[in-house]
């Protein structure tokens, strides 16, 4: 790892960084590189190194963090967080990371347009119709509703797309 200049670094980034559960654990990396090592995303692209944006969000680098579009492409597979030695939460510290990219307009127009069609879908990406309906009917399957109000459940600050990405829950809860 090539030595970093700290004349960029964000105190205000990392108190914010300091304040959510996600990153409890981030300072206690000692760059063994389990994460990156364990990584599939490496296999296609070896410069992705997930230990690298962590040291750069736990040294404040802001920007460099959540504009570079390096976190975007974390899979949330959890490889990294089941291996890391220090119990570090990497996979839900990315979520994390990509919360704030969204947040503050940093996220790819995909990401965008798959929230959007999740909003506009009541909750889901691919929004059932009749045609589905008669299908599950025919399986032996019982009806889903054709429009629903899970729109408001997920984002209840806005319906349109203005609005900053929900915290990522917990894996394992519903």
């Amino acid at each position: 790892m090539e030595p970093m200049d700290f004349t960029g670094s964000d105190s205000e980034f990392i108190s914010t960084l300091a304040e959510r559960p996600e990153t409890a654990l981030i300072w206690a990396c000692f760059t063994c590189r389990t994460c990156t090592v364990s990584c599939p995303v490496t296999l296609v692209k070896p410069s992705f190194d997930p230990v690298k944006i962590v040291r750069k969000a736990a040294y404040g680098f802001k920007a460099a963090v959540l504009e570079s579009g390096e976190i975007w492409l974390c899979t949330g597979c959890y490889a990294c967080q089941e291996r890391c030695p220090q119990k570090v939460p990497i996979t839900d510290f990315m979520t994390l990371l990509k919360n704030l990219a969204y947040a503050e307009g940093h996220a790819p127009p995909g990401v965008r347009l798959q929230r959007d069609t999740v909003v506009k879908g009541g909750g889901r990406i691919y929004p059932i119709d009749e045609f589905d309906n008669k299908k599950r009917l025919k399986a032996g399957l019982p009806e889903l509703p054709v429009s629903c109000e899970a729109s408001t459940a997920l984002f209840p600050q806005d319906q349109e797309s203005s609005g900053p990405v929900p915290e990522a829950r917990k894996r394992g809860n519903p």
